[in-house]
C-alpha cells in the first residue's frame, strides 16, 4: 500500500511550475539553506562547542558509578582544551550533520512540512527514495561481501601475473580489468578494493616513484564504467526512476557512448597526461616475496591482527621493510574464500538478472519495488556469511588470539623503542635520522638534503609527540596488567570483538556498507522536493527551456552534460546534483504539457542521457566531494599514507574529465541522430 501511494504520485500533473512563491520570505531562505548546504558539503568543518569541565567531569563520574562506562582516567579529564574551566567539543559539520541540520532548520520555521519530507522519503513524481536506497544498500552488501571473501584481490593477482613486469601491458591489463569489473559490480567494491591494492604494488615497486597514474586511471575508470548499468551507481536508479526508464533499455543507450570513452581514454592516459617514465615504467622492477613466505597459507585480512599488527596505530619508521613485507603479502600471496567468492559471486549475478527481467516485463516502472528483488537476496547471502564463519569459528578465533599476542609484543617494542628516542640527545637527529610516520610517498623522489630550521622544529614536534606516545603506551600497558571492571562499555566492546572474531566477512562487509548515505540522500531529497514546492525548481526549468529553445538537440546534450558535471562538485555530490536535475526535466515537461507545445523526441532522451553521463563522469572533476566514492577514496589512500591535495586531484582529473566528457558526448550526439527521430516526446513513452 505504501508504495502504490508513492508511486500513484509518479504522473506528472502534479507538478506545480508556478514561479509566484520566489518572492516570499520562506522561498527565498529555502533557497539559501540549500546553497550553504551544499557549500558546507564542499567544505566540511568543524564547530567547537564548550561546556563547564565541571559538569563534563560530573557526567563522566555519573556514568561510571552506574557502570556504563569505565572509571575515566586523568588524561580523559585533561585532553579536551587543556586543563581551563571549560571542556572543548568539536561537533562536525559535513555531508551527513549539515542536510539534517538545514531540514530540522526549515521545519523549525515552517519553511516545508509534511508534504516535502513525504515527497522527499516516502516519494512524489516517480521518485521513490526509500525503494532507491534499500535496492542500493541491499545489492552493496552483496558486492561488498563478494569484495570481503578476496575474490577482487585475488583477481588482481591474476591480472598482473599475466601482465608481468612490462609496465605499459601491466597498466593495459589493469585498465580493462577496472573497467570491466565495475560494470558488473559497481564502483564502491572497485575503490574499496582497488585502490587498496594499487597502493601496494607502487610501494613495492622501486622504480615507481608515485602512485598518481595508477590511482587516479583507477578513480576514472570506476566512474565511467558505474554508467554502463542502474545498479552500479545510486544516481542511475534516481535518473530511471524519474523518466520511466526500463534498467535493461538504459544499458544499451549508454553502453556504447561509456565503452567509447574507455577506448579513447586509455592512450590519452598513457601517452599524453601520464607519459613519464617515473610514473608508468616501461619495465617495472618489484620485489618479490621470499618463496617460504609465498608458498604458505594466506591468512583472512578480515580476522582482527591477523598481520600480527596493532590496529588503528600509525606506521612505525623502523619497521619499514616489514611493512613492505606484508605490502608484499597482500599483492603476491592473496586470501581467497572459495566457498564465499563463488557463492556470493554466483548469487550477484543471478540477482542482476532477475531485476533486469522483472524490470523488463512490468508494465509500468514502479509495478514491483526493485529492492523486492535485492533485499532477499541480501538477506541470503547475509545468512551464508553468518553460517560460513560460524563453521570455522574455532580457526578465526585462533589466528586472531595468536596475531593479538604478536600485536601487543610489536607494540611493546615500539613503546621502548620511543622511549628510548626520548633519551637521546635532540642534536642526533640532525644527522639525517627522522622519525616523521606521515611522510608521504612523494618522498620516495627526494634526494637526502641537509637538515633546515623547519626540518628541525618537525624534528622536535615528533619528538614531543613520540615522548607523549610512550607515556601513553606505558600508562597503557600498566592499566592493562590491572583487572578491569565489568561495565556496559566493556561489555559491548567484547561482544563486537566476539563478533570480529567469529564472523570476519559479516563483520567487515557492514564497516564498509555506505550507510551514511542513507541520511544524506534522504535529506538532500526533502530539500529539492522544498524547491519543487517553493518555486525554484519552475525557475530553473524556464531557464533550462529557454536555452533549449536557442541551441537545438546539440545544445541540449552539451549543456545538460557540462551543467551536470559542475554542479556535482557545488549541489551536494552527483547524487544531489542527479535529484535536482531530474525535478528540473520534470518542470520542464510540465511546462511544455500546459503549453500545448512538444518536446522533440530526439532532444529529450539526448538531454536525460547526457545527464546520466554528467552525473557519472562528474565524479573526476574538480573536488572530492563531487561524489561519496570520492570521499572514500581519499579516505583509504590517506590510511595507506598516499596523500592526495585538492588543487592535485583538481589539475589531474581536469585533462581526464574534459576528454571524456568530449567522447561520451560527441558519441551519444550521433547515437541519438541515429536511433531518435524528431517526433513529439510523450510521457511513459519507451526509452
Amino acid at each position: 500500500m505504501l508504495y502504490e501511494r508513492a508511486s500513484s504520485s509518479g504522473s506528472l500533473e502534479g507538478i506545480d511550475i508556478s514561479t509566484g512563491k520566489i518572492r516570499e520570505w520562506r522561498s527565498i531562505i529555502t533557497l539559501i539553506v540549500f546553497v550553504l548546504t551544499n557549500i558546507n558539503v564542499l567544505f566540511s568543518f568543524h564547530i567547537p562547542l564548550y561546556a563547564p569541565r565541571i559538569l563534563w567531569t560530573g557526567w563522566l563520574k555519573t556514568l561510571s558509578a552506574l557502570r556504563i562506562i569505565s572509571p575515566p582516567q586523568n588524561d580523559v579529564f585533561s585532553r579536551r582544551a587543556g586543563p581551563g574551566a571549560l571542556v572543548r567539543f568539536n561537533f562536525p559539520m559535513n555531508f551527513v550533520t549539515s542536510p539534517l541540520i538545514a531540514d530540522l532548520f526549515l521545519l523549525a520555521i515552517t519553511a516545508i512540512g509534511r508534504e516535502e519530507v513525504y515527497g522527499g522519503t516516502i516519494g512524489a513524481n516517480s521518485i521513490v527514495p526509500y525503494d532507491i536506497m534499500l535496492f542500493f544498500l541491499s545489492l552493496a552488501y552483496i558486492a561488498i561481501s563478494v569484495d570481503a571473501s578476496g575474490l577482487i584481490r585475488w583477481l588482481a593477482f591474476k591480472v598482473l601475473q599475466k601482465g608481468g613486469k612490462v609496465g605499459h601491458r601491466l597498466y593495459f591489463y589493469l585498465y580493462v580489468f577496472f573497467f570491466a569489473l565495475t560494470a558488473f559490480i559497481g564502483n564502491d567494491p572497485i575503490i574499496l578494493s582497488g585502490t587498496a591494492f594499487l597502493s601496494y604494488m607502487t610501494r613495492v615497486s622501486s622504480n615507481i616513484k608515485h602512485p598518481r597514474a595508477w590511482i587516479y586511471t583507477q578513480f576514472a575508470c570506476a566512474n565511467i564504467a558505474s554508467a554502463i548499468l542502474v545498479s552500479s551507481n545510486p544516481t542511475n536508479l534516481v535518473l530511471a526512476g524519474a523518466f520511466g526508464i526500463k534498467f535493461i533499455k538504459y544499458t544499451a543507450n549508454m553502453v556504447v557512448p561509456v565503452v567509447v570513452t574507455g577506448i579513447v581514454l586509455f592512450p590519452f592516459l598513457l601517452y599524453i597526461i601520464f607519459h613519464d617514465e617515473s610514473l608508468i615504467p616501461s619495465s617495472i622492477k618489484m620485489e618479490d616475496l621470499p618463496d617460504e613466505i609465498k608458498n604458505k597459507p594466506p591468512v583472512n585480512p578480515n580476522i582482527p591482527f591477523a598481520k600480527g599488527e596493532p590496529e588503528d596505530e600509525d606506521v612505525d619508521p623502523a619497521s619499514d621493510n616489514e611493512q613492505k613485507q606484508l605490502s608484499l603479502e597482500e599483492i603476491l600471496n592473496p586470501f581467497l574464500d572459495k566457498k564465499g567468492a563463488i557463492f556470493g559471486a554466483g548469487l550477484m549475478a543471478v540477482t542482476l538478472v532477475a531485476v533486469l527481467v522483472i524490470n523488463a516485463v512490468a508494465q509500468g516502472t514502479h509495478e514491483w519495488p526493485v529492492f523486492y528483488v535485492t533485499l532477499p537476496a541480501a538477506f541470503v547471502l547475509f545468512i551464508f556469511d553468518l553460517g560460513l564463519g560460524w563453521t570455522n569459528r574455532k580457526e578465526t578465533r585462533r589466528i586472531a588470539q595468536e596475531g593479538r599476542q604478536r600485536a601487543e609484543t610489536v607494540h611493546a617494542e615500539r613503546a621502548k623503542r620511543r622511549r628510548s628516542i626520548v633519551r637521546e640527545e635532540p642534536s642526533m637527529l640532525q644527522n639525517g635520522e627522522s622519525f616523521n610516520t606521515s611522510s608521504s610517498i612523494d618522498e620516495k623522489t627526494q634526494a637526502p638534503t641537509a637538515a633546515t630550521s623547519t626540518q628541525t622544529s618537525n624534528e622536535r614536534l615528533q619528538i614531543t609527540t613520540d615522548k607523549e606516545q610512550g607515556v601513553n603506551e606505558e600508562g597503557r600497558l600498566k592499566n592493562s596488567t590491572q583487572k578491569k571492571r565489568t561495565t556496559l562499555e566493556s561489555l559491548i566492546k567484547e561482544r563486537h570483538q566476539w563478533a570480529r572474531e567469529t564472523f570476519p566477512t559479516t563483520m567487515t562487509v557492514f564497516n564498509h556498507l555506505p550507510l551514511a548515505l542513507l541520511p544524506f540522500a534522504f535529506c538532500m531529497f526533502v530539500l529539492v522536493q522544498a524547491l519543487v514546492t517553493k518555486g525554484w525548481v519552475p525557475v530553473f526549468a524556464h531557464g533550462w527551456d529557454t536555452w533549449v529553445n536557442k541551441t537545438g538537440t546539440v545544445g541540449a546534450v552539451g549543456g545538460m552534460g557540462f551543467l551536470s558535471v559542475i554542479l556535482c562538485n557545488f549541489a551536494g555530490t552527483n547524487i544531489g546534483t542527479t535529484i535536482l536535475l531530474s525535478r528540473v526535466i520534470q518542470s520542464w515537461q510540465v511546462i511544455h504539457m500546459r503549453n500545448g507545445t512538444d518536446i522533440s523526441n530526439r532532444t529529450f532522451w539526448g538531454t536525460v542521457y547526457s545527464m546520466a553521463i554528467g552525473v557519472n563522469y562528474g565524479a573526476f572533476s574538480l573536488a572530492f566531494s563531487a561524489s561519496l566514492a570520492g570521499m572514500l577514496w581519499r579516505d583509504i589512500l590517506g590510511r595507506k599514507h598516499i596523500r592526495v591535495g585538492g588543487l592535485e586531484f583538481a589539475r589531474v582529473n581536469l585533462p581526464i574529465i574534459a576528454i571524456t566528457m568530449v567522447v561520451g558526448l560527441t558519441v551519444l550526439v550521433g547515437q541519438i541522430y541515429i536511433i531518435r527521430d524528431t517526433s513529439p516526446y510523450y510521457v511513459r513513452q519507451d526509452a
